[in-house]
């Protein structure tokens, strides 16, 4: 996540960078420093950012199962933590899914793949439109 990408969303949530700062548990200094570009934002806070907007900004019937939408076969279902959790509408946040084959390793690689993927662009249009 950018500087661009984290104002974006603090816009979009109509947080102040207070109230961003209290949401996230970080210091306002740091806040200013994520939307200014001085300081790399870290996972936990993207992660945390990308779930409180696919709360807030998305209408519950909309949220369908990751395999439902990727037509997921019953093997990899149940190898899968989104199917195990039953939790198909934040595969995206859940570290170990096998949506491309593996687990990926870190956070970096899983995002870069979910932002490629129609589950997690389809949560990101409708953050948009709303």
């Amino acid at each position: 996540m950018d500087k661009q990408e984290f104002s974006y969303f603090r816009k979009k949530l109509k947080k102040t960078q207070k109230e961003m700062s209290e949401l996230l548990g970080k210091s306002i200094k740091a806040i200013h420093s994520y939307e200014q570009g001085w300081r790399v934002i870290p996972v936990d806070v993207e992660r945390q950012i990308y779930f409180l907007a696919s709360q807030a900004l998305r209408k519950p019937e909309s949220q369908k199962a990751c395999w439902k939408i990727l037509k997921c076969t019953p093997l990899k279902k149940r190898n899968c933590p989104a199917w195990k959790f039953n939790a198909g509408q934040y595969c995206w946040f859940i570290n170990g899914t096998i949506c491309h084959g593996q687990p990926q390793k870190s956070w970096n690689e899983k995002i870069q793949l979910c932002k490629e993927c129609e589950v997690f662009n389809s949560i990101l249009q409708e953050i948009e439109a709303s």
